[in-house]
């Protein structure tokens, strides 16, 4: 049989894959920066949930996680779609590991700087967003960048939850031809293809975000 006839479905399926890929690190960025901030600028109470928040999703498996939200959920009336229940997990998990960036990258900012922001008579709003998160993002950018690339390749696990991405469908089709080398080699070669995209993107968002700070330095 001919795999090639295949390729349109290998196609649709790698669309799958980046979507989910893509939403997944948007709505996993927006976690990772709210729960990093509450680590460094919530207080006591705030930040122990962000830090129980951050060890729950790095101190599990993905995979259990996915399967929890698939299949426990429901029994107790909460259900998702898959490729919602794929595109949250993966965000928790991005969200998890990235608050931890988040958080590296505040606490580096140097307290000469803080104290200089407080001389100034800079309240905690002016002095996170005008001092030090526009420092920290600069720093952030390489991690979250080798963070994008890692969930990219963990999205593969959705196809344990009956999602049609690249790896399911390579599976179907590799089901029908029997032919593991062909299917298996192109879809290696389709996952790093989306890497190299990926990493494009994601160099040209740290240019600007390394430009834009030497403008604003400069500007100072």
């Amino acid at each position: 049989m001919d795999w090639t006839a295949y390729l349109p479905m290998l196609w649709q399926g790698a669309v799958v894959t980046m979507t989910i890929t893509l939403a997944s690190i948007v709505v996993g960025a927006a976690l990772a920066f709210f729960f990093g901030i509450l680590r460094v600028e919530g207080g006591p109470i705030l930040s122990a949930v962000a830090l129980c928040y951050t060890e729950v999703f790095r101190g599990t498996s993905l995979l259990v996680q996915l399967f929890w939200f698939y299949y426990a959920l429901p029994l107790v009336g909460l259900s998702f779609e898959p490729i919602t229940t794929g595109i949250l997990v993966l965000a928790a998990h991005v969200g998890g590991y990235g608050a931890e960036i988040v958080r590296g990258a505040l606490s580096s900012v140097s307290t000469q700087q803080l104290e200089a922001a407080r001389a100034l008579n800079f309240n905690r709003f002016q002095t996170l967003f005008r001092i030090s998160l526009p420092q920290a993002v600069v720093e952030m950018m390489p991690a979250f960048g080798n963070l994008a690339i890692e969930t990219l390749k963990l999205s593969s696990l959705v196809s344990l939850i009956s999602i049609a991405d690249l790896t399911f469908s390579a599976q179907s089709i590799r089901n029908l031809t029997l032919d593991s080398t062909s299917i298996y080699s192109i879809t290696l070669v389709c996952y790093f293809a989306m890497s190299l995209m990926l990493m494009v993107a994601i160099k040209a968002i740290e240019r600007f975000v390394r430009r834009g700070d030497v403008l604003s330095r400069a500007g100072h």
